[in-house]
């Protein structure tokens, strides 16, 4: 028996245990293009919910959160999941702005397959929004089975047709009209005659009624494209003798296709008027993979050691994943979770254990990133999460998604297993913040308050990372966008935290104008043991990026050996209080001290006495020589489509770049941009990027070196 068959052989006697009967499915596309309204449509006309909410009202099922009830799109991923011929089918809502990029990767990973939701106004320009084309792409790397709703079919320029082919310019081979809508009914009520759909005429099945216009190309466009995909090899040659195709054994191999992610069939539906949501179902129910037909993600043990693959299995090692991390007020901490292998239990002991990827921690920091982190917890109770309400479980299978509650140790992407058996997921791909923001408590004495918060923020927040700058003495909060920093700032301020911003203060450095000699000389004499240290030191600027040395030319013993090193520790320590430039101290690098010679005392002379003398002559040194101003220059690959090139290069430009390279990437039509670029211009270079290129290019920065400007 085949997977299919053994698929719908579960459905009629199987419950919610049994992996075959669950369908993960993330709903994505570009914002406003109506995946919160078709997700509530679906739960309205399943039964699941009296009525039907909205976005405007902010009703919706989906959009609990406060941000996106103010904001009217959706800021943060939600689980709805609905029953459909004994099938449980979690809807995955995933927010369709680029700025929380961060859900999306979440919903991605806990869906075993993605339904790209468009606007029917989309064909209008035919032409497919390009960050939605380049999510597809993304998608179809990894493999994942895809299908297409044409969303919104009673909007004033809705054009279904339209929208159907620009989707086959977009996305490429397999991408095929499954139904098309039947021409609306002429009403005096609706003297605009909207283009709301009746229902839908099935190529497959030709039916019902009679065929709209175009139908008769569509089908063969369909037909094609599924004997294309069939492994009966004598289906082609039937079809063009002009055999009359088995339409059972078409949706069979139709079937096969969409799950394992080479056909791609496209459905209008109306939410208003219901028209598609039965046959949006089916193709949920019947097209979309079950989780046992999905690869899982590669697992070891949390020491690093080899561990088999894991298979969704309910009776299999425990191995779930945190996906999302919210804090409700009344419950506290709530995890939502995907259960790839085993199955979660309430009232069991389970081990949580987690890694920080580099978007955790801000670019600043450079390459070190924590190890991670492993505690033991226990699970009181398990909840099925729809929106923002939990109801009560006994358990969680292989396959399903559920919340937890109060796991205070667990943050979003941390593994939970089984206490005795500890295993280590291997993390998705997160994305980088890369537009800071410095928030400051409105008072002091809020300082804590303000901490307490932010490390709840970044432990729910895959796309938010905090530094704190001991340089600068800032608390800057990394994010994703302007968008996410409004809604992260909305948080911070609705959990009592009482903050501004401030403009970020970009590190530097400072270096010795020229070379000179300078003497270094602390002498205090105030009764008793006193204080005594002369020290000569040669100072001399090095080139860039040589940093600190330091050299003793003492001859005859005038500077006592053991107070040599304690000069040298004195200059090191005024090295990194800094030297002041505009009112600011700033450390100082790329520097030569030599000590020649100097004076002791045999009984006020000191190790600490020395040290203060170091430190005084690099004082001495910076106002003789003068200092030079050094900015932190980091080094950027763009990553963007070629119709851009002209446009970034010329933006590099402007931002005192220096490119230093274009090379062709494995994707064809995008170009890999290399440049050198002072970091206080790339603040906001995260926005405006994504305003010069439609959303399709992305950006990695690490620090490169620091520079005279």
């Amino acid at each position: 028996m085949t997977v299919r068959a053994e698929r719908r052989a579960a459905e009629g006697a199987g419950t919610v245990t049994d992996p075959r009967l669950l369908r993960n499915v993330a709903l994505v596309g570009p914002s406003g293009a109506g995946k919160t309204t078709l997700v509530e449509a679906l739960l309205a006309h399943t039964g699941t919910i009296p009525r039907q909410g909205s976005v405007g009202d902010g009703t919706t099922v989906c959009d609990h959160d406060p941000a996106a009830v103010r904001q009217h799109r959706s800021v943060t991923l939600a689980v709805a999941p609905v029953r459909y011929r004994n099938l449980k089918i979690n809807l995955i809502d995933t927010p369709g702005y680029g700025d929380f990029v961060g859900e999306l990767r979440a919903g991605l990973r806990a869906a075993d397959a993605a339904l790209f939701v468009l606007p029917a106004t989309a064909g209008a320009d035919g032409v497919i929004d390009p960050a939605t084309v380049a999510l597809w792409e993304e998608c179809a790397a990894v493999g994942l089975p895809r299908a297409v709703v044409v969303a919104r079919c009673d909007q004033a320029r809705a054009d279904v047709e339209s929208t159907q082919l620009a989707c086959q310019d977009a996305f490429g081979a397999g991408v095929a009209a499954l139904y098309l809508p039947t021409p609306p009914t002429p009403s005096a009520a609706d003297p605009r005659h909207l283009p709301t759909p009746d229902g839908l005429y099935g190529l497959l099945t030709q039916g019902p009624g009679d065929p709209p216009a175009g139908a008769e190309e569509a089908r063969a466009t369909l037909l094609e494209g599924i004997i294309e995909q069939s492994e009966d090899e004598s289906l082609m040659e039937r079809y063009l003798a002009g055999e009359t195709l088995d339409v059972d054994a078409l949706i069979d191999d139709l079937e096969t296709a969409v799950a394992r992610g080479s056909f791609h069939p496209v459905v209008p539906v109306c939410a208003a008027s219901g028209s598609g949501l039965d046959a949006l179902l089916e193709l949920l129910a019947g097209g979309f993979p079950s989780p046992l037909e999905r690869p899982l993600p590669a697992v070891s043990l949390i020491d690093g050691g080899a561990h088999p693959g894991l298979a969704a299995d309910p009776d299999g090692p425990l191995a779930a994943e945190i996906v999302r991390t919210s804090v409700d007020p009344y419950v506290g901490r709530v995890s939502l979770v995907r259960v790839f292998s085993g199955t979660l239990r309430a009232d069991t002991a389970v081990h949580i254990s987690g890694h920080v990827p580099a978007p955790r921690v801000s670019p600043e920091a450079g390459s070190d990133t924590s190890a991670g982190h492993d505690v033991d917890d226990r699970l009181s109770r398990l909840y099925t999460a729809l929106g923002a309400t939990l109801q009560e479980t006994d358990l969680c299978v292989a396959g399903d998604l559920c919340a937890l509650t109060k796991l205070t140790g667990a943050e979003t992407g941390d593994t939970v297993s089984a206490a005795d058996h500890p295993l280590l997921l291997r993390a998705w791909e997160l994305p980088e913040p890369l537009l800071p923001i410095a928030v400051v408590p409105q008072e002091r004495g809020e300082e804590d308050q303000l901490a307490r918060t932010l490390a709840k923020l970044v432990a729910a927040d895959p796309g938010l990372c905090l530094e704190r700058s001991p340089e600068t003495h800032q608390t800057v909060l990394w994010t994703t966008g302007e968008a996410h920093a409004d809604v992260v700032l909305s948080r911070l301020r609705e959990a009592g935290a009482h903050v501004e911003t401030e403009d970020v203060r970009v590190p530097m450095r400072v270096t010795l104008g020229s070379a000179a000699r300078v003497t270094g000389r602390h002498v205090k004499q105030s009764g008793g043991h006193g204080q005594y240290a002369v020290c000569h030191v040669e100072f001399e600027p090095l080139p860039r990026g040589s940093g600190f040395e330091f050299r003793s030319a003492v001859v005859g013993g005038s500077v006592p050996t053991q107070y040599v090193p304690s000069v040298e520790k004195g200059i090191r320590a005024q090295l990194d209080r800094g030297l002041p430039v505009d009112g600011a101290a700033h450390p100082v690098v790329d520097v030569r001290a030599t000590l020649v010679d100097g004076k002791a005392h045999s009984v006020d002379s000191s190790d600490a006495a020395f040290q203060t003398a170091g430190a005084l002559a690099l004082r001495e040194a910076a106002e003789v020589c003068g200092v030079v101003p050094l900015e932190r220059v980091d080094e950027v690959a763009v990553r963007i489509l070629d119709e851009h090139l002209g446009t970034v290069l010329g933006d590099l430009s402007a931002r005192r770049g220096r490119v230093l390279g274009t090379d062709p990437t494995d994707t064809p039509g995008r170009t890999l941009v290399r440049a050198e670029v002072p970091a206080a211009e790339l603040l906001r270079y995260q926005v405006d990027l994504r305003a010069m290129t439609s959303g399709t290019a992305t950006f990695t920065r690490r620090f490169a070196r620091y520079a005279q400007p």
